[in-house]
């Protein structure tokens, strides 16, 4: 995955709220209790859900900007962390911004501990997650170490890109109105289900399209490169979070009926939908059994 040396990073895509306390967070359940709320917010689902509510947003010191002399061009995305993610980020808004009308930009920010937003309190443990109640994607950035060492993914820049992607699908949902219809419900063939393996989907409709969508103060895309070895990290990085994976790693036992973000293989499955179509309207979760 190589990004144009000469882009331009928009930095206002990103807050940065690294070190700032966000408070107590509630305490939560879940369906499989600590490792519940794992699978139930990672890769995205309103923090509300599994009972990180009800605390104001406005107790914590406001959020900076990523510093412009930190990210400032795609040759600082090719040689750092934090900057690739904001070009990440700036890349996905380019081409949901060409491909949706109406589309509105959702800011992505930086989190450690504890974390205010308009669902509730966001903690580190929670994983990546999308909060439809103020339109942004919260991330720490330490997920995406666990996401190898923890869920046993190989890890590598597209598979970062792959999860921030997936949360970006769910922003497209909430534009779309596909959140407001689905059922907040478990198992294999639930809404819930549905609505994560669209944003898969999602992801890889915008992964094909990433290295052809231009950058508007370039003219040129900001991703120059994106080869199969980068699409397999990120189906990699699917599978790793499967829920059939995650329920056999932790309970030592598969149970489809408390599924809410699909098994291994059908998250590989969407994501290669998307990637092979770059089609949006080819992601009917809900019309496929």
């Amino acid at each position: 995955m190589k990004f144009d040396d000469d882009a331009e990073l928009d930095n206002s895509q990103v807050e940065d709220r690294r070190g700032i306390s966000g408070g107590k967070v509630a305490a939560g359940g879940g369906v499989l209790g600590v490792i519940g709320l794992l699978v139930a917010l990672v890769l995205g689902v309103d923090a509300d859900d599994v009972g990180l509510s009800g605390d104001s947003v406005t107790d914590a010191a406001p959020a900076k900007a990523v510093e412009k002399s930190d990210c400032r061009t795609g040759a600082d995305a090719n040689t750092k962390d934090d900057c690739r993610i904001t070009a990440v980020v700036n890349s996905l808004q380019n081409f949901w911004d060409s491909e949706l009308d109406g589309y509105t930009p959702a800011k992505t920010v930086y989190f450690t501990g504890t974390v205010p937003t308009a669902c509730g309190k966001g903690s580190s443990d929670d994983g990546p997650f999308y909060c439809p109640g103020d339109n942004k994607v919260y991330l720490d950035l330490t997920f995406f170490e666990e996401l190898r060492t923890e869920y046993g993914a190989s890890g590598g820049p597209f598979a970062q890109s792959y999860v921030v992607a997936h949360e970006y699908g769910h922003h497209v949902q909430n534009l779309l109105g596909t959140m407001d219809e689905a059922d907040d419900d478990e198992g294999a063939d639930s809404d819930s289900v549905k609505l994560e393996l669209q944003a898969d989907c999602y992801a890889g409709v915008w992964a094909k399209h990433a290295t052809t969508t231009p950058q508007k103060s370039t003219g040129r895309p900001l991703i120059s490169k994106l080869s199969r070895a980068d699409i397999n990290e990120g189906l990699d990085a699917a599978a790793a979070i499967g829920d059939d994976r995650l329920q056999k790693q932790y309970e030592g036992k598969v149970t489809p009926e408390t599924w809410t973000h699909g098994s291994s293989a059908q998250r590989q499955k969407w994501f290669s939908t998307g990637y092979k179509t770059g089609d949006m309207d080819q992601c009917d979760t809900f019309g496929t059994r």
